[in-house]
């Protein structure tokens, strides 16, 4: 059977889940926490996703994010790739993390979206060892709860960089320096007297959350990605998920531009050789920005962040970069078998 094509488009804001295989544990210790952290930060940045908030829960992570690219698909690909091979190597295991592909569910108009960020920041406390506690309680374990956004959000801790807050507090109206208090109490409200018909509404379709003119434009939109789709869509994204050796990465990255493997970690002005070799391991061989700045011989993930930010505004104007590109991308997705 043919899996639901992805809804892709440019400005599209998603609810995203990634669950762990059968539901097993994806997060056995808070190291493991703040490598997925890590990871997610570094693919916001080099996929240029606007991240509004996030929930770790022990199973499964929430997300709810933009993209201004369109690229939904390969950001997540990315991210589940670096944090499996890390978790694999950190815990000495092997195979699918991760359950199938990751859900995304488009979610359209402020009314909707703001009951969204207090259905995911509401997790924490609705879990089986929570949920029969008293409400005094259970809103000091959300205000206490280190892996989401919501302490960032309601000034209880110092926000995530990498996480845009502005949007959604300013539906909260003004004055600015009210949002964060008129947000908690709004969040919390919800312990008590759970938002029954948003549930209703986010359990309707596996395309949007939203209301009916919202479903009429969502399924129109499917209809012609399907019409105009001539092809299955890609392969299982278990099969993507498998990280390229980082010699191998290496090896493609040398024969595509035509060096030899020094060049990798030569410093030289305006070259883009470790860029682009930062860049496809990142992309490809599940790396952090700051393991592919060890293997470069750049100083910090920071400034391989720089780097391939450099790169991308290169490739604009260098036709023969893009088509080197192009080839070194179409090479490992070969080898990999996507």
């Amino acid at each position: 059977m043919a899996r639901p094509l992805r809804i892709e488009y440019e400005g599209a804001i998603y609810h995203v889940t990634a669950r762990g295989n059968n539901r097993r544990v994806i997060f056995k210790q808070d190291s493991d926490r703040g490598r997925f952290l890590e990871a997610l930060a570094d693919s916001v940045r080099q996929f240029d996703i606007r991240l509004y908030l996030f929930c770790l829960m022990d199973n499964h992570v929430h997300l709810v994010l933009e993209t201004p690219q369109a690229n939904l698909s390969r950001f997540m690909h990315r991210l589940l790739t670096a944090y499996t091979v890390y978790f694999n190597t950190r815990h000495n295991e092997s195979g699918h993390l991760m359950q199938g592909r990751f859900g995304a569910t488009f979610v359209d108009e402020d009314e909707y979206i703001l009951k969204l960020s207090r259905y995911v920041h509401l997790n924490p406390v609705f879990i089986k060892a929570h949920k029969n506690k008293p409400v005094r309680q259970r809103v000091q374990i959300l205000r206490k709860y280190p892996w989401s956004s919501y302490r960032g959000y309601i000034g209880a801790a110092k926000p995530f960089e990498f996480i845009d807050s502005g949007p959604i507090l300013e539906m909260m109206g003004r004055p600015r320096k009210r949002q964060s208090a008129l947000y908690r109490r709004f969040v919390e409200s919800g312990i008590s007297d759970i938002d029954a018909a948003f549930i209703e509404a986010k359990g309707r379709s596996r395309l949007c959350i939203g209301s009916d003119a919202c479903h009429k434009r969502m399924q129109a939109h499917y209809r012609r990605k399907v019409q105009a789709f001539d092809k299955k869509e890609d392969v299982s994204f278990r099969r993507q998920s498998k990280a390229r050796a980082v010699d191998d990465v290496l090896r493609v990255v040398c024969e595509v531009l035509q060096v030899d493997r020094e060049a990798l970690t030569r410093r030289c002005k305006d070259s883009m050789v470790r860029p682009v070799a930062a860049r496809m391991l990142s992309q490809y061989g599940g790396l952090t920005q700051r393991q592919a700045a060890e293997i470069v011989g750049v100083s910090s993930g920071a400034a391989v962040c720089f780097q391939i930010r450099r790169l991308n505004e290169r490739m604009r104007k260098d036709k023969t970069l893009r088509r080197r590109m192009a080839q070194i991308e179409k090479q490992l997705q070969q080898e990999t078998g996507t």
